[in-house]
């Protein structure tokens, strides 16, 4: 049976490019201790006993000629588990900026599309005898957010957890080129109005020759203009490289609880509050002032204004609905800005005009992929003024995790960066921290390990209501 990948999967592959890391991943710190601690062979021994659960990390991707179709997943009949699992070591004495200038050289490197697109990493070396788990998964794989990341996977609930029971693998033949070509072309037929689409709106250089990606690119025009007005300029929309910066922080949740309640807004109330702090303070290290009317215009998930509910499992928001709302950087004084956010978070997440369509494909209830090469640009260039920064947040707390019984002591997600911008944020609830992930472009935002001052900074401002004196004890990992 053909299994081509959705509409949606088709077009994170194809926005892949300069200035474009369409993986993702997360960072879990350990803390192995003289009964529980982790080494590479039982690493890999664990990720081969959960392939299982995870099919497409088995499997690459099989373009079709001419573009006439979505591309294929199938079996990777030379898959080797040690060339996706790999052992790093940092150099003494193993600091969070070392393991932070580490992650960014990995996630600088676009993925092997000649092998399934996805990277573990066991990172030893760290201070205090900590390990490290750094995943990188390529968006397609996660689907519309019903496949899951492989830190999903290999974690546990529980410290001592049975392996699954052995379940042979063998690979299914992969087909021939002629083969993919004929499938495309029989499936077609059965739809004879996609295969014109194919042909005249695809991905393949018949669409490039007829320049028809414009097209494509108006339809969405029309969709995200009905959405969303155009986001107020930023240097957060001048992305253009691939080379990357991330960095980490972490506050109390029990704090940020005690903010939630004494000023009577949501705990993601307060989450987007310490960021719109974060981003205030970057904005005046890059620029002389910031007028009263300033504000940033982010995109997060619709579910951030759920109540928190305990024991969920997933960590990751890719994919699901989403809103998009103004933080007010321009407000001086802490408190009144944490109520204007609360009160446009509110509002705009009620609003049909400010729900936001997301990366989506035109067409795609008809298959179609139009963003290879200049589609992708037509398509990068429609979403630039649409929103300055995403921020992806953990609808729930995530309980205590443990990687073959050493417990997770921290656990950061590391959201896409799509051309044109320069930051993304993430956040989860972990046990009883707030954990923030930063990842920019590092020629746009090169000051970018400030924020895990600036993060504790915003945080103790709210919490005392007086502007805190750097630096304190929240930043790293």
């Amino acid at each position: 049976m053909v299994n081509r990948l959705s509409p949606e999967e088709a077009m994170f592959y194809f926005l892949d490019g300069s200035g474009t890391t369409t993986h993702l991943g997360a960072l879990l710190i350990l803390e192995p201790d003289a009964d529980r601690t982790l080494d590479y062979a039982s690493l890999v021994s664990l990720v081969e006993n959960r392939l299982q659960l995870m099919p497409r990390y088995r499997q690459v991707v099989e373009e079709v000629s001419l573009g006439l179709a979505r591309p294929l997943w199938v079996d990777d009949r030379d898959f080797d588990v040690t060339f996706h699992v790999r052992l790093s070591a940092l150099p003494q004495p193993g600091t969070t900026d070392q393991l932070q200038e580490f992650i960014a050289r990995i996630l600088s490197r676009p993925l092997d599309r000649d092998r399934p697109l996805w990277e573990l990493y066991l990172i030893e070396g760290l201070a205090d005898g900590r390990l490290a788990l750094l995943t990188k998964t390529h968006r397609c794989l996660l689907g519309n957010g019903d496949h899951p990341e492989i830190s999903e996977v290999i974690t546990d609930v529980e410290p001592d957890t049975e392996p699954l029971k052995d379940d042979l693998w063998l690979p299914a033949r992969r087909p021939g080129p002629g083969e993919t070509t004929l499938n495309a072309i029989t499936d077609a037929m059965t739809r004879p109005g996609e295969l014109a689409e194919t042909v005249f709106r695809g991905g393949g250089p018949i669409a490039d020759i007829l320049s028809l990606a414009d097209r494509s690119a108006r339809f969405l025009g029309k969709t995200v203009q009905q959405a969303v007005n155009t986001a107020p300029d930023s240097p957060l929309n001048s992305s253009a490289t691939s080379a990357r910066l991330v960095t980490f922080a972490h506050v109390p949740r029990d704090g940020c609880q005690t903010i939630a309640e004494r000023y009577e807004c949501t705990f993601n109330d307060v989450v987007l509050g310490i960021i719109t702090g974060v981003l205030r303070r970057w904005m005046l290290s890059v620029t002389d002032s910031v007028g009263h009317d300033t504000t940033v215009r982010a995109v997060l998930p619709l579910g951030a204004r759920d109540a928190v509910v305990d024991g969920a499992s997933g960590w990751f928001s890719e994919g699901r609905a989403e809103f998009i709302t103004d933080l007010p950087l321009g407000e001086d004084a802490p408190t009144v800005r944490l109520m204007q956010v609360a009160g446009l978070a509110d509002r705009y997440s009620q609003a049909q005009r400010r729900l936001a369509p997301g990366v989506r494909p035109p067409f795609g209830e008809l298959g179609v992929v139009p963003f290879a090469d200049r589609s992708a640009r037509a398509f990068n260039s429609l979403f630039h003024r649409s929103y300055n920064v995403p921020i992806s947040m953990s609808e729930s707390l995530i309980d205590r995790r443990y990687v073959r019984g050493v417990p997770v002591g921290g656990l950061y997600t590391l959201p896409p960066l799509i051309a044109q911008r320069a930051m993304a944020i993430s956040v989860n609830e972990y046990v009883d921290q707030v954990e923030f992930g930063f990842l920019a472009d590092r020629n746009v935002v090169s000051d970018l390990p400030a924020m895990a001052g600036y993060v504790n900074e915003s945080y103790e401002e709210l919490l005392t209501g007086n502007t805190p004196l750097p630096r304190g004890a929240g930043e790293g990992i």
